[in-house]
């Protein structure tokens, strides 16, 4: 009697799944892909440690990076034995702020002989600096009384037109209550002159002044010692020699009152005292 006997099979060993292989290939592309990135990249590594340091601070670590970044954190009292490069690029440095605080420049003061000179002239002559016939300005040192040659003179000549000599007068009357030193100035243009009278411009501007000098010292009420004629020609123009407009401006005679004191003195405080530098 036959007996069958069963067949064993034979056991084979649970391997890993088909898929494990092509994943691990993956990962293995992926980390080359990366380490070659990192290998392209430029680290700053000034600015790495000076991150990693504030971000350790911050914290309240007690550790900071030493100058090779790769290397082991150093306690704070190691760090002190750790030289940090010199830096070398200005353009590189901390920005410098600007202390808007800081005290800015005094304001200039005016005397009171200035400004009660010029609110006297101003207030005298209204109308006519209305007109433009002339204007009345002042700084730190002086007060000035300009007048412009169309309304002073004809082109070309000295002689002032008579109209403007009551306004002279006038401009006498507030000046003999005052005391300072009067410069007369003239000027011209920088076109040359063509007269037989006079030789240049010089020669004109300097007559000019005189003629007004003459005004003003005629009737005695401002000592002749106090007043100085001078013939300035084209120098120190008001605006640029480049047009009829600007040539008309520069054009003119200036009445210059230095250091005035003035009697009478009035109550400064309705007054502005301080002018902007």
């Amino acid at each position: 009697m036959l007996v069958r006997q069963p067949v064993k099979r034979k056991k084979h060993g649970r391997g890993s799944p088909a898929w494990i292989v092509t994943f691990a290939d993956l990962a293995t592309l992926l980390l080359t892909f990366f380490i070659l990135l990192l290998s392209f990249a430029e680290m700053d590594v000034e600015k790495y440690r000076a991150m990693a340091n504030s971000m350790a601070v911050a914290f309240g670590s007690n550790q900071v990076l030493a100058d090779d970044v790769g290397g082991s954190p150093l306690t704070l009292i190691e760090s002190d034995t750790v030289s940090l490069p010199e830096p070398t690029d200005t353009t590189a440095s901390e920005p410098e702020f600007i202390d808007e605080r800081a005290e800015r420049d005094a304001p200039t003061k005016i005397s009171a002989g200035i400004i009660e000179l010029a609110s006297r002239m101003i207030e005298e002559l209204e109308a006519e600096v209305a007109s433009e016939a002339l204007n009345v300005t002042y700084d730190e040192n002086q007060v000035v009384i300009r007048f412009s040659e169309e309304a002073t003179f004809r082109s070309g000549e000295a002689a002032i037109k008579p109209e403007m000599i009551p306004i002279i007068e006038r401009v006498v009357d507030v000046l003999s209550g005052c005391t300072g030193d009067v410069l007369v100035a003239g000027y011209t243009d920088d076109r040359p002159i063509s007269s037989s009278r006079y030789r240049s411009n010089w020669d004109l501007s300097a007559a000019r002044a005189v003629s007004v000098v003459h005004e003003l010292v005629l009737n005695r009420k401002v000592p002749a010692e106090r007043v100085v004629a001078a013939g300035r020609a084209e120098t120190n123009p008001l605006a640029p020699n480049d047009s009829e407009e600007n040539r008309a401006k520069n054009r003119r005679v200036e009445i210059a009152i230095r250091n005035p004191e003035c009697n009478d003195s009035i109550d400064t405080n309705q007054l502005p005292v301080e002018i902007m530098p």
